[in-house]
């Protein structure tokens, strides 16, 4: 694996969910192969994880073979594992913006961000965005971001995402779909080294409309925005029935499907690679990836946790970084 050149950011997310104790294991697990820093309160971390407090982000390096690299930020309560408490969600919060400002000034590499709790943020400090992704945009400023799950044998990226099904209709709109398909193109192209990406777009109805038999979205909005970027040069192809897309053949044909809903992505990538998905966002000036589940508030503390999505987002983040650091 190809190093980046400065360590990843990993944020330390709800500090009464999984996330500090699959730091640690996640630590355990890359040590020097490749290092980063958990950024929190080390008295959040599991009693007797092996830290190492560290002044700069650099110092990482020659601190992850013997110890999980700690850039400390004070919280004002204990972490009670399953319990979230109001007075650490600004903490949870300046811990992000940090993260982004250690990237901007050239100190990390990437942001890699464990699960927050977005209802303890609303509750503890009024936390006006949806989540994580919407928080990045916000502080980068930048109006539109795509979301991407991607493991070893898919990536997949919802054009509309958190919102009921009823909804998709209205919401999917010719600018958004050509925007999401751009920033996928691009993100392929610069994070992920694939040149020329060829891009497969699902239909919104059963069997992609078949001929306007089961509705006409796929004619009327999906089709014409595909031909608009056909003629530019992109490697696009659909509207595709969502239903024989994922098989391994079809997957062989594309490098990122691009879905109508939250479901028709999550799914297919969750059925090949529970465990192993990233969430990675893409249109963001930095790389953010996270791992592809929540808090675990039900099992937080017990030591049960998996860390297997959080080192495949720290793996993927420092490929994303070497990539860029390629260009």
């Amino acid at each position: 694996m190809a190093r980046a050149p400065l360590p990843v950011a990993l944020t330390c997310g709800e500090p009464a969910g999984i996330g500090p104790e699959i730091a640690v294991k996640a630590w355990e697990h890359l040590r020097a192969r490749l290092p980063f820093f958990w950024i929190g309160d080390p008295a959040h971390l599991p009693q007797g994880a092996p830290h190492q407090l560290i002044d700069a982000p650099e110092e990482a390096f020659s601190v992850a073979g013997h110890a999980l690299p700690v850039l400390a930020h004070p919280f004002p309560e204990a972490a009670i594992p399953g319990t979230p408490s109001p007075k650490n969600a600004a903490a949870v919060i300046e811990v992000i913006a940090r993260a982004v400002q250690l990237v901007g000034r050239g100190h990390a590499s990437a942001v890699c961000t464990a699960p927050i709790s977005k209802k303890a943020l609303k509750d503890g400090a009024g936390f006006a965005h949806p989540g994580h992704t919407e928080y990045l945009a916000h502080l980068a400023g930048v109006d539109r971001v795509v979301m991407m799950l991607a493991c070893p044998d898919l990536k997949v990226v919802p054009v509309t995402i958190h919102v009921a099904l009823s909804e998709v209709p209205r919401l999917l709109t010719a600018e958004l779909l050509s925007d999401t398909i751009r920033i996928t193109h691009a993100a392929l192209e610069r994070d992920f080294g694939i040149e020329g990406p060829r891009l497969a777009v699902a239909g919104l109805n059963p069997h992609a409309g078949e001929g306007g038999t089961m509705g006409l979205d796929e004619i009327d909005r999906i089709a014409p925005v595909i031909e608009a970027l056909r003629a530019e040069g992109y490697a696009v192809s659909g509207p595709l029935p969502a239903d024989t897309m994922f098989h391994p053949a079809a997957r062989a044909r594309y490098d990122a499907a691009i879905c109508m809903y939250h479901d028709q992505a999550l799914i297919p990538i969750k059925t090949l690679d529970f465990a192993g998905g990233v969430n990675v966002t893409l249109g963001l000036p930095f790389i953010r990836t996270s791992p592809d589940h929540g808090t675990a508030f039900d099992i937080a503390g017990t030591g049960v946790a998996d860390p297997s999505s959080l080192i495949a987002a720290l793996r993927m983040a420092t490929e994303m970084a070497a990539a860029r650091a390629a260009e």
